[in-house]
């Protein structure tokens, strides 16, 4: 893909006076275009040209003889208020910065980024070709109906041969001097443009006089076909002078038949005829590359031709209607001829427009082809087109487009692409009005135009009034563009595109949150609304890709943030080396599907680090709630790049041409025996931190063991049956405290149902065991946690299970100060020795036949549920810290062979019973 410069260095500042434009107009490789075209051969004589086109000679009676000169003149102002609130669109973005080659496509691209502009550049170029065609086939149609040997009327000279193949060879001919004028550069098709333009001005001026200098006449019509195909009795029409009957008379509207086409006219139908004639707006825009000033030429030039071709129109239609009859202008489209003081000239008008616009509309399409395929969005489809000659002139761009032209001219008639024609020019034109309101919606500081006469109501009516007038026109080829559009767009997203452009959508985006953020009020908390906001401290993501994918599961649509910490003191650095791995950790997280943030901080210890960011992740009301960490032991971590399918394979359109392999961004897992850089020491302490700033805590054990199938985004389908255990009670203090009807029993209650929510977890089986003490009747507990879970809308297996029998003497504990972990009259065998118990206890009762790193027990052929994950109460760490590595062994000691684990303690209540 193309690479974009800094802004800056588009302008050569250091060591010069004044600014210069960068070498390269399309922005990418290639020979230096000369910008050399001023604000009037550049963009006011093809602008011109394009908006009168054909139409100007051949549809000025069309329009006025049917609508009549006061909705002539309605249509004339709706049309041209649609274009000017384009046009302010054009200027606005024009002059906020350099404007390279392209014109519309480089405008619309670098602001709705590649996938939209890309698919509605191609849809502006393929216009482009068409219109090219068309423009030679009306040129065509135009000189046989003079000579064409089977021409009507008497003053044709009846010289050319005519039928398909003629009709092909003459625009085949055409389109060959076309071709060859823009082959040869801007400089030679400026110069043809403008000689051009002075033969138009020429034969629109003799028009003009004769409006005043011809007196009344009597114009003979051809005979018109009958119903049945008789001809019908031949007609006179009057041209009377200036005459204010005749005014009077063209006032209102006279709708009839076309006698071209037999359709009955309305006012849509004229309208869309009016429109199509004015639709050439950006012909002075796709000339960008070769403006010595564009950002200068495109809006000066473009609101002088738009208001020269407005005057010229209404002038004409004033004319006709003063001095035409109704008759004349219904039945003789060409009746400027009949009232020229010079008919030839005329005819060299009409010639001219059609040559202009057919030559504007190919030199258009070259320079946006050439720009699409410098940003190469479609591959090697359109490699042909980046070859350009020594002054930068892109030949290879007109070859291509001269042939796509000369294809479609073997289509012959091309009425019906008429319509495609002008809706794909306002895709285009609403697409511009888009990307300037978006801008303007963004409220970037970046974006203050030297041109300030527009807001975001004109582009927004300018966006509302394409549309309309797409589906005014034509509502088949209104949605097909649509739909092609789209699909142009899912191409260059699947295929991928450049990302330093600048995608407006994500200034949109931050503006948009931002002001949810403020309005996001946390002291308008409630319970019923409480989401888990999760904070996943990873070291090296290679040996935790479960354990992200397990989290991004528990979020159920709250924040999950990964967080990192770098050893080391930022006084003693060069420079900050957290900054660069940003990139790394954001494709990690791309990669591996997670909807998930990343917060990286530096510090000298992870304990630190870990207090940072749980202080200090998030924004407003979103910042995490839980801690989760993984389990601190002996185990050897695994790599799981190395069998992730998302990971081990490549991934087409993800990666930029000569960035880094991810595998490379991370070193290699932890050697067993290897130093760590958290100790067990600190591990506790983070937990004990994360509980005194009243986070939850989730420690996750053996998540590589996960089914993979459990971890996957789909639904989870899968002939074998798990469950999910969870234990809501602290199993290390088995007689004392509330049992599962305290905060963090119910927290764990909470988050397994969350985990059944997610779709790859519905087939699970979720199972909560109820530890009874050894004299407690069974069933009068089982029955209020079922009431509990009933009010909770949980559907669980409720198991009772009998615990405490070596304690079923002893007299009750009493409460020390350090919470729920409860040890200070036990040694350190009898403490190991309950902990052995409980992990016992929770074995026996998970499914037979589980893998994992306890494997099979022996005996037992039964293949079964297993039990895919557990939840177990985690203790809250002593007071004292000398105690805090045998809190952890008693912990290992808990979770040993359990397989995939969960340590929680919760702190927030979570769970409500009202509406």
């Amino acid at each position: 893909m193309a690479s974009e410069n800094s802004p800056l260095l588009a302008y050569r500042l250091l060591g010069e006076e004044g600014v210069s434009f960068p070498a390269n107009g399309a922005g990418g490789p290639g020979g230096a275009p000369a910008r050399k075209l001023s604000t009037f051969l550049g963009v006011v004589v093809p602008t011109v040209l394009s908006m009168f086109s054909i139409v100007v000679f051949l549809r000025i009676g069309f329009v006025v003889g049917h609508a009549g000169l006061l909705q002539a003149l309605a249509m004339l102002l709706v049309a041209y208020v649609i274009l000017a609130l384009t046009v302010l669109s054009v200027c606005a973005i024009a002059t906020n910065g350099a404007v390279r080659g392209g014109g519309a496509y480089f405008m619309i691209s670098r602001t709705l980024g590649p996938e939209v502009g890309g698919s509605i550049g191609l849809m502006f170029y393929l216009a482009n070709v068409c219109g090219c065609a068309v423009s030679l086939l009306g040129l065509v149609e135009a000189i046989l109906d003079v000579f064409g040997a089977d021409a009507s009327g008497s003053s044709g000279l009846r010289v050319l041969p005519q039928g398909y193949g003629w009709s092909l060879l003459y625009g085949s001919l055409l389109l060959g001097l076309v071709g060859g004028v823009c082959t040869l550069g801007a400089g030679l098709y400026a110069r043809a443009s403008f000689l051009t333009f002075l033969l138009v001005s020429g034969s629109l001026a003799s028009v003009l006089v004769s409006f005043v200098a011809v007196g009344p006449r009597d114009i003979p019509l051809a005979p018109r076909p009958g119903p049945n195909g008789s001809s019908l009795p031949p007609q006179v029409g009057h041209f009377t002078g200036f005459n204010s009957s005749t005014l009077k008379a063209n006032l209102d509207a006279g709708y009839a038949k076309d006698y071209t086409t037999g359709a009955m006219m309305t006012f849509a139908s004229v309208f869309a005829v009016l429109f199509n004639g004015c639709t050439g707006i950006m012909a002075g825009a796709n000339m960008s590359g070769e403006l010595k000033d564009p950002s200068r030429a495109i809006p000066l030039g473009t609101i002088i031709a738009v208001a020269y071709t407005f005057f010229i129109y209404i002038l004409l239609f004033f004319l006709s209607s003063f001095t035409c009859d109704r008759v004349l202008l219904q039945e003789d489209y060409g009746f400027f001829r009949a009232i020229s003081l010079w008919p030839p000239l005329v005819l060299v008008g009409i010639y001219a427009t059609s040559l202009s616009a057919s030559m504007s509309s190919l030199i258009g399409a070259s320079r946006i082809l050439h720009a699409l395929a410098q940003d190469d969005l479609f591959g090697v489809v359109l490699a042909p087109a980046k070859v350009v000659s020594r002054g930068g002139n892109p030949w290879g761009a007109v070859l291509y487009s001269w042939g796509l032209v000369q294809l479609v001219l073997l289509a012959g008639k091309l009425n019906t692409l008429a319509a495609v024609v002008t809706v794909f020019y306002l895709v285009a034109y609403a697409a511009v009005d888009l990307s300037c309101l978006s801008l303007e919606w963004a409220s970037a500081p970046n974006f203050r135009p030297t041109f300030n006469l527009f807001s975001w109501h004109t582009c927004l009516l300018g966006v509302a009034s394409c549309l309309l007038m797409m589906f005014l026109i034509s509502p088949g080829a209104a949605g097909g563009s649509l739909l092609l559009m789209g699909l142009l767009s899912a191409l260059l997203t699947a295929r991928g595109g450049p990302s330093s452009w600048g995608y407006v959508s994500q200034a949109l985006l931050f503006h948009q949150v931002r002001k949810y953020l403020l309005r996001l009020d946390v002291r308008k908390d409630h319970v019923k609304f409480w989401r888990p906001q999760l904070l996943l401290l990873v070291g090296n993501p290679r040996g935790t890709l479960p354990l992200l994918r397990l989290a991004n599961q528990l979020k159920k649509g709250g924040l999950y943030v990964l967080g990192h910490v770098t050893l080391g003191d930022l006084d003693s650095l060069p420079s900050d080396p957290v900054q660069p791995q940003y990139g790394a950790w954001l494709s990690l997280v791309d990669r591996a599907q997670v909807k998930a943030f990343v917060d990286l901080t530096l510090s000298p210890s992870v304990r630190q680090g870990a207090q940072h960011l749980l202080r200090i992740s998030g924004l407003g009301g979103m910042k995490p709630n839980t801690l989760v960490l993984g389990f601190y032991d002996d185990a050897a971590p695994q790599d799981h790049f190395l069998t992730d399918p998302a990971f081990s394979e490549p991934v087409d359109g993800t990666q930029e041409a000569g960035a880094p392999a991810l595998s490379t961004l991370f070193p290699p897992p932890r050697a067993p025996g290897s130093p760590r850089a958290l100790s067990p020491q600190d591990y506790v302490a983070t937990v004990a931190d994360a509980l005194k700033m009243n986070k939850n805590v989730v420690l996750a054990r053996a998540c590589g063991a996960l089914p993979p199938e459990r971890l996957s985004r789909g639904s989870g389908g899968t002939s074998q049956l798990h469950h999910v255990d969870v234990w809501p009670l602290n199993l290390l203090r088995p007689r004392g405290g509330p049992g599962y009807v305290d905060v963090c029993g119910l927290f764990l209650l909470q988050m397994a149902t969350i985990l059944g929510m997610v779709p790859a977890w519905h087939s699970a089986r979720l199972r909560i065991f109820l530890c009874l003490a050894p004299r407690e009747a069974p069933g009068a507990a089982e029955g209020r946690l079922r009431a509990l879970l009933s009010q909770l809308r949980i559907r669980a297996e409720v198991r009772e299970v009998v615990w405490g029998e070596g304690a079923a003497s002893e007299e009750p504990e009493e409460e020390e100060e350090e919470g729920d972990f409860v040890n200070g009259r036990r040694g350190d065998a009898e403490a190991e020795a309950l902990a052995c118990s409980a992990n016992a206890l929770v074995r026996a009762q998970q499914g037979r036949g589980r893998g994992g790193p306890g494997g099979p027990e022996e005996g037992d052929g039964e293949v079964g549920p297993t039990t895919a994950l557990t939840f177990l109460y985690l203790p809250r760490p002593p007071a004292d810290s000398a105690r805090y590595l045998r809190y952890l062994a008693l912990l290992e000691i808990l979770s040993r062979d359990l397989g995939p684990t969960l340590l929680i303690h919760g702190v927030t209540p979570v769970t409500c019973t009202d509406l």
